[in-house]
């Protein structure tokens, strides 16, 4: 007699992103209602720079336009590291727990930069040049995070994409933020050669030292 041994079948859940891409969805189609015109000239920003020049006053930072858009670009950048870090067998994409403790990371990163950003801005007398600086940074960075939302929707639900994908992905991130300084620059060339030195202070010690001190976390506690 053949005895037969059941064993169950573990299934892991989706719904948790589905709950989270809905929402993104949602809170994008609220803000374009509430904010119509604001939200078609920030749409266009890929190939016009209206936006930026209509909208460049530092209090746009705060505002709840910003604000939500923000949210639903950290929800997808969030999704985005942990798909590529399940690519590579660090994590996986439908565990909800690794989700949440990349999102929280992830928004206290960028908070607590900003925070230290609007302390050092202040103690070197160029709250007026960061804050716009940082508008300017925060809005592109916000159009790229809504961009890879639905590349994000593919790479979560289909498993039979090249590992490669999400690191070609990242790269044109990488490539498309190098840019936005570049741009971000140019428009206040002036305003920063006039405080050339603290520039250069703002940029060593809070565009490029954070990101190696992660790289290099990451790095050697992986090693």
């Amino acid at each position: 007699m053949i005895e037969n041994i059941l064993q169950p079948r573990i299934t892991e859940s989706k719904d948790w992103a589905t709950v989270l891409f809905v929402l993104s969805f949602a809170i994008i189609a609220i803000t374009r209602s509430v904010f119509a015109n604001r939200f078609s000239d920030f749409a266009n920003l890929i190939y016009s720079n209206k936006y930026i020049k209509i909208y460049k006053d530092s209090t746009n930072l705060k505002s709840v336009f910003t604000i939500s858009l923000f949210l639903v670009q950290s929800i997808s950048l969030a999704f985005l590291i942990q798909i590529t870090l399940s690519y590579f067998g660090f994590a996986t994409k439908t565990d909800w727990l690794v989700y949440i403790q990349i999102f929280t990371f992830l928004v206290f990163f960028i908070l607590s930069k900003f925070l230290i950003e609007k302390i050092i801005a202040t103690s070197f007398n160029i709250e007026e040049f960061v804050e716009q600086f940082n508008l300017q940074k925060v809005t592109y960075r916000t159009y790229i995070g809504l961009f890879i939302l639905p590349v994000n929707i593919i790479l979560f639900y289909y498993d039979s994409f090249s590992r490669n994908i999400p690191l070609i992905i990242i790269g044109i991130i990488l490539i498309a933020n190098v840019l936005t300084y570049f741009i971000s620059i140019k428009n206040y060339q002036k305003l920063i050669f006039s405080k050339l030195f603290y520039f250069i202070l703002y940029l060593c010690a809070l565009e490029i030292a954070p990101y190696y001190f992660m790289y290099y976390w990451f790095t050697k506690g992986n090693a």
